[in-house]
């Protein structure tokens, strides 16, 4: 969930080749540097800590053709050292420093972050930009890494049956798009990594004009700016892999799973369709989507919960998302697990029963004040963390939003009425959807 922090204008096209020019507001700064790095500031006094988040532009749907898995294989291969950090040398120094590290990729983006006190802030950048110019990528520890990569697939999606059914929904869902790759790559595909491959990807796409620097923290936007031009702004930027505008094959019906598995421990219905994103859908679209999410299956309050698990007692567990922080469509999901007894089609029928209610009736007063006030909560409360309003800028820009984006998005969603709302469930479209029962051994 994105959240706001104050207003903020754009960077001009003039602004982002020039550091000359700062774009600032209320407690944020903006900036670039003269190689194309962007630079965002987020000043926050309260303890003398600093997080800072490098963002590229960069996910699942830039690997290339045949070799999926390869945008998170690098967020491995980021860890595995430079010739004067080597091996673990950076996550090991950034502790020596009461530091913590990470890093995370989806399908349009790769981030690294460093939480660290605010006097370390400096090693923490020297050391991304060195590994930016200068990773190792030997034979060995493309290996190495690769073997990793292999080993957390077995371990997260090929032993987790509803990680499996959830990634053929995927792949049925998206068709030929590449959202329907999963980030982690498919098996097979991630044997093809060695070192060409990967070089060719590090060399396209690690570059500072392909990256976002966000800093939260007890500093101010001309600390960033020095730190930033001395340790990043030496780096030189390179030519960019053009990232493909991929268009959404159209689907002519749904699609239907039906997945047992012996290591499934209870009956699972799931259901994905595709939907606008907050990219691409026309204004108050997207925040309907996740607004009616939240009425509809956000927590024990919601619709779904009260008719299936309360008054029908038709399930133990029922849920909707709505997942709209992408460069193209976004996915809208429902997920419901039976009681003892039910049956998964007994149950789907009951789920759409509600969702044909949901289409014709708007939701209550109190239903949609209650969604709202729980979606800009959680918001509110996120401030209170360095990281997640890193997060939340850094998501934002590399999917083509805005600061201004971010900023506005409490005053959407109370904006949302009753009767878009209903809108959007009556624009979910069976068409753009796929449908799984997963089922423990036997199929009952």
């Amino acid at each position: 969930m994105l959240l706001g922090v104050g207003a903020l204008a754009l960077l001009t096209p003039a602004a982002a080749q020039s550091p000359a020019r700062e774009v600032r507001g209320g407690q944020t700064f903006q900036f670039a540097l003269a190689n194309g790095m962007q630079v965002l500031v987020i000043p926050d006094h309260r303890a003398p800590v600093a997080t800072q988040m490098l963002w590229f532009k960069v996910g699942a749907v830039d690997d290339p053709a045949g070799i999926s898995g390869m945008a998170h294989f690098f967020e491995h291969m980021m860890f595995r050292g430079t010739k004067k950090v080597p091996g673990e040398g950076f996550t090991q120094a950034i502790a020596r420093n009461g530091g913590e590290s990470n890093a995370f990729t989806f399908y349009d983006y790769t981030a690294y972050y460093e939480q660290i006190a605010k006097d370390r802030l400096p090693l923490a950048m020297q050391m991304e930009a060195d590994r930016i110019a200068n990773l190792d990528l030997s034979d060995a520890n493309v290996a190495t890494e690769r073997e990793i990569v292999m080993e957390e697939r077995r371990m997260r999606t090929e032993n987790d049956p509803q990680s499996l059914m959830g990634e053929q929904m995927n792949a049925a869902l998206h068709l030929s798009h590449p959202y329907g790759r999963p980030v982690v790559g498919w098996m097979e595909e991630l044997r093809h990594i060695d070192r060409a491959s990967a070089s060719d990807f590090y060399r396209r796409h690690y570059a500072p004009n392909n990256a976002i620097l966000v800093v939260a923290g007890d500093v101010t936007a001309e600390d960033v700016r020095v730190m930033a031009q001395k340790e990043y702004g030496g780096l030189p930027a390179r030519p960019l892999a053009q990232r493909a505008e991929n268009a959404h094959p159209p689907r002519l019906t749904e699609s239907r799973l039906r997945i047992t598995r012996d290591d499934a421990k209870v009956p699972v219905f799931s259901r994905t369709y595709r939907v606008p994103s907050y990219a691409t859908a026309q204004p108050g679209r997207a925040e309907a989507l996740e607004t009616m999410a939240q009425a509809l299956g956000g927590d024990q309050t919601s619709l779904l919960y009260r008719v299936l698990v309360e008054q029908r007692k038709l399930a133990t567990e029922v849920g909707a998302s709505y997942d709209g922080y992408r460069r193209d469509m976004g996915e809208f999901s429902l997920y419901a697990v039976p009681r003892p007894g039910v049956t998964l089609e007994n149950l789907e029928r009951a789920l759409d029963e509600v969702l044909a209610t949901a289409a014709r009736t708007a939701p209550t007063g109190p239903d949609l004040d209650r969604a709202k006030t729980q979606l800009i909560a959680a918001v509110t409360f996120r401030r209170d963390s360095q990281y997640q309003m890193a997060s939340a800028y850094g998501q934002a820009l590399t999917i083509g939003l805005t600061v201004d984006d971010v900023n506005a998005w409490p005053q959407r969603i109370r904006a949302v009425s009753a009767n878009a709302v209903r809108s959007a469930a009556a624009g979910l479209n069976r068409a753009e959807s796929v449908t799984g029962f997963l089922l423990p051994g036997g199929g009952k």
